[in-house]
């Protein structure tokens, strides 16, 4: 069990610190298929019933390119979860200093500005506002059964209306008792349809079937931390189907467009959270992210995303997924993470992290940011000009050194990770099928969801075990980094794409296979997913679209040594910083931005 670099922090399943190969970067051209239309319906059912053509599809994609790696000395690493253990914080129970007075606060003049978590307990607390009318303001633009409907409404899956007033109403007596359970009581959050909610059926994304998905009975961990404090959670927010892409066009369910630009995608597969916050309807949202699916729609949207360690928050039966916040401000995710992230008991792995403490009152460490320069560079250009605009504010402003790093077989990496992911979803959507009819798992699934299942659950034993085996290889290689160069985080554009346009109107129809697309837009965030390492995004500017109106966000992302959520959270502050005071267009609302404290008093 090797020390960390300051030889203070320890932790158990630390990987050994071992330089990978010196490989010089190189990246082929993808070459998968674009399918769309009546052509994939047609397509994605043929592929569901005839093998060779979904090993032929196998092998096109690249998936067998992990062969010509030497791999050979190392053996697999099938769990990614290294957990911090005798540090300064707390062992157990909740997460300290949580109060109105300890957590900052933007100024009320700025830009841009959204409403904050601790807005929302000022005014409850002055009886200005109360959460029952803030949920009554609402609900008739989150609810599906309401006429006409709300654009809103796209981006939540259901809502349980006699469950949000009930909750609104309790926290509202609370408030004029003068006794709120927390800071988060009675502020609207909204729940990714992946995670179970009590009282709610989780689709993830499929289409409806009671038989097959049943109401939950009791809620996630991270979930019921937020109830605990009193939180109202409005529903279950819109996801790309099984989180097996990263647009969320979702042909079941309707697509969410983006705020800011309704000609592209909000991202995914958390695109359903993203939106709502970014349209201000909650402060915070639950994602979950098996690869980039909190990152990406933040960075999209322009919000906050956090993809914290490997198992930190709840086990989730997956080596790559994990449960993580999107937020409207630095502030609000740091209130999420401390809130969410309070260790659970009953979790054999989860009980071993620490509860969360202040950002403010977490050991400070050498501010370095690491830049694998091939890799950095095959941003858009656009994309590229605000990331190095930014890096170069926390170089001079905020007092980073930037030192050039090498990471080995990335675009290899990449597809073991891939390859990885929709194994297990393949595996994942097989047990879902009540009764012994698994062979037609596929059956009610959307056809590009059904194509990427299909394929993915060709991968021989052989192939999955390489993949593992580079998981070790890449582990050892950040540990080695991260001994060698303390306090490192590795730094990259969040999505090298600048926003993610809807191609074809009938995309929205049935959907769309674009695997070229997809790695592309994956090519930065899957190295925290595969490797288990805490990461997050944040908003840095704009770039211009190029359909439909509305400049399109752009995300900055860094990655930490495991357990480094709170250094991360502090680069966040400080790059939000760049955002609001330097950047020139400053921060910008999207144009159908809900003003919730004006829809309320209206």
């Amino acid at each position: 069990m090797p020390e960390s670099p300051d030889h203070h922090q320890r932790f158990f399943g630390y990987p050994k610190p071992i330089k990978g190969p010196t490989i010089p970067y190189k990246k082929a051209e993808d070459a998968n298929p674009v399918i769309r239309g009546t052509l994939l319906v047609v397509g994605a059912w043929l592929v569901s019933k005839l093998g060779f053509v979904q090993n032929f599809l196998w092998n096109n994609a690249g998936f067998d390119r992990l062969r010509t790696l030497d791999l050979n000395a190392y053996t697999e690493r099938w769990d990614p979860t290294v957990i911090p253990i005798g540090n300064h914080q707390n062992a157990t129970g909740e997460s300290k200093g949580l109060d109105f007075e300890s957590i900052p606060k933007l100024p009320k003049d700025i830009a841009g500005r959204y409403h904050s978590i601790t807005d929302y307990h000022a005014k409850y607390l002055s009886g200005e506002l109360t959460p029952l009318a803030v949920a009554e303001s609402l609900l008739p633009l989150i609810r599906r059964d309401v006429e006409p409907r709300s654009h809103h409404a796209t981006s939540f899956i259901s809502t349980n209306v006699d469950m949000v007033l009930a909750a609104a109403k309790a926290s509202t007596e609370r408030y004029k008792a003068g006794k709120p359970l927390n800071i988060i009581d009675g502020v609207p959050v909204a729940v990714k349809d992946e995670c179970d909610v009590a009282g709610y059926r989780s689709t993830y994304g499929r289409k409806a079937n009671d038989a097959v998905f049943k109401i939950a009975e009791a809620s996630s961990w991270p979930v019921q931390k937020l109830v605990d404090g009193g939180a109202v959670i409005l529903g279950k927010t819109n996801m790309h189907e099984l989180g097996a892409d990263t647009t969320n066009n979702n042909p079941n369910w309707g697509t969410p467009l983006n705020p800011h630009n309704d000609m592209y995608y909000t991202g995914g597969s958390s695109g359903g959270s993203a939106y709502a916050v970014a349209a201000g309807l909650v402060p915070i949202a639950i994602g979950a992210d098996g690869g980039g699916s909190v990152r990406i729609p933040s960075s999209f949207c322009g919000v906050y995303g956090l993809k914290p360690s490997h198992s930190r928050f709840e086990d989730t039966g997956s080596t790559v997924t994990v449960t993580g916040p999107l937020a409207a401000s630095m502030a609000d995710l740091e209130v999420s993470y401390r809130i969410m992230g309070v260790p659970n008991p009953s979790d054999p792995t989860c009980s071993l992290f620490t509860a969360p403490t202040s950002v403010s009152l977490s050991p400070s460490k050498p501010k370095v940011i690491g830049i694998c320069k091939p890799w950095y560079d095959r941003a858009d250009p656009s994309v590229k000009a605000l990331c190095d605009k930014t890096i170069d504010y926390l170089q001079q402003k905020q007092g980073y050194e930037v030192i050039d790093i090498e990471l080995p077989c990335l675009p290899e990496g990449q597809f073991a990770h891939s390859s990885t992911i929709l194994a297990e979803l393949a595996v994942r959507a097989r047990n879902q099928v009540v009764g012994s009819d698994k062979e037609n798992y596929l059956s009610d699934i959307s056809p590009a969801t059904k194509i990427l299942l299909a394929v993915g659950a060709q991968t021989p034993a052989q192939d999955y075990i390489l993949a593992q085996q580079l998981r070790k290889l890449l582990m050892q290689h950040l540990a080695f980094l991260y001994q060698k160069h303390p306090g490192l985080l590795i730094v990259t554009p969040t999505s090298p794409k600048s926003g993610y346009p809807i191609a074809k109107p009938e995309d929205l129809t049935h959907g769309v296979t674009d695997g070229n697309s997809a790695i592309r837009n994956m090519e930065y965030v899957w190295l925290a997913n595969f490797c288990g390492n805490p990461a997050i995004s944040v908003p840095i500017g704009y770039a211009d679209p190029i359909q439909g109106t509305g400049k399109v966000p752009i995300g900055l992302m860094a990655m930490g040594e495991w357990g480094a959520e709170e250094q991360l959270l502090t680069w966040g502050y400080e790059a939000e910083s760049y955002l609001n005071e330097v950047y020139d267009g400053k921060r910008q609302r999207p144009s159908n931005w809900f003003d919730v404290f004006s829809g309320v008093k209206e």
